[in-house]
């Protein structure tokens, strides 16, 4: 674990920074820290860079004051890499972490190999938001900065469903829920609520989902011209790879959506044998052993059989064991 004071001893300046397409571990982790440091450090400048972000986010505190323009030329004392597992993952906030005196990486990815000067990874920890309130001092936190954890734990933990939730999970959510937060609000507004264009567009990727390997995998593909047909993003396909995995009966889900022709972003989800990251990671991406991405080119069809064929060696081996 890190001594965040003596990191931001004779700090003058500090940028924080989530992954591209920032999900709500990324936002919670990103607005936490930024929280906590303007009210305990206030003779600290504390710029937050980030994509732009959906409007479900809104009533986090803290959100309007995020800069999405990486336009500026700014060299800061310390740079926070968060919930990053790689430099590429921070898009085009990568030139403040080049440009920093100090790099520091607050991550919970199993494929991060540690890319900044001093690193805090815990890949068995269920959320960047959680490694963060461990770093600070908790009598300290913020209502503002304990809403921005909790809705990180909340979104990674998938509502504290995930395995990776544990008893010290639970506790740190009490000791949040403790200063005040409006728990059930940001649970139902930043997870749950859907604009009536994602409940299309979950319907489309439901409607044509399709069971493979003996329905142990489950997946579904949308391009380009349907989600430009239901008006929707891509920060609009949030949450569709999970409700394909309720699915009874599966083992992984793989949901992917057309970024550009013939290029995909892919998401997956396993339940218990499948170790995802693994598969994310053969193919250029990463993420944690039941939840994963990468980005792949080719045709539906394409994808598909090059991930089912990495899904189907892991369950053969499970099968050889039994």
């Amino acid at each position: 674990m890190i001594n965040l004071a003596m990191e931001l001893e004779n700090a003058k300046s500090v940028a924080i920074a989530g992954h591209i397409r920032p999900d709500g571990d990324a936002i919670g982790s990103c607005l936490g820290l930024y929280h906590y440091l303007k009210k305990n450090y206030p003779d600290i400048d504390v710029t937050v860079y980030m994509e732009e972000i959906p409007d479900a986010y809104a009533l986090i505190a803290g959100v309007s004051e995020i800069c999405h323009d990486f336009g500026q030329e700014k060299t800061f004392d310390v740079f926070f890499c968060m919930d990053c597992a790689d430099e590429e993952r921070l898009g085009k906030a990568a030139v403040y972490r080049n440009n920093a005196a100090k790099t520091i990486c607050i991550d919970h990815h199993v494929s991060n190999g540690g890319f900044a000067e001093v690193n805090y990874i815990v890949p068995g920890a269920s959320s960047t938001s959680e490694l963060v309130f461990e770093l600070l001092d908790e009598d300290k936190i913020t209502l503002e900065a304990a809403e921005a954890l909790y809705m990180g734990i909340a979104h990674d933990t998938g509502v504290f469903r995930h395995s990776s939730t544990t008893p010290e999970t639970m506790e740190i959510a009490a000791k949040l829920m403790r200063k005040g937060v409006r728990f059930s609000k940001i649970i139902n507004d930043t997870y749950y609520e859907k604009t009536y264009h994602q409940n299309q567009i979950l319907g489309r990727a439901l409607l044509e989902s399709i069971l493979v390997m003996d329905k142990k995998v489950i997946f579904s593909a949308v391009r380009e011209k349907d989600m430009d047909f239901y008006g929707v993003t891509p920060s609009d396909m949030d949450g569709i790879v999970q409700t394909l995995m309720a699915t009874a009966g599966t083992e992984v889900a793989i949901f992917m959506y057309e970024i550009s022709p013939r290029t995909y972003k892919v998401s997956l989800r396993s339940k218990e044998i499948v170790d995802v990251s693994t598969v994310a990671a053969y193919f250029g991406g990463g993420g944690h052993v039941h939840a994963a991405g990468c980005t792949m080119q080719g045709s539906i069809y394409d994808v598909v059989n090059n991930i089912t064929l990495h899904i189907e060696q892991q369950l053969q081996k499970v099968e050889e064991l039994d």
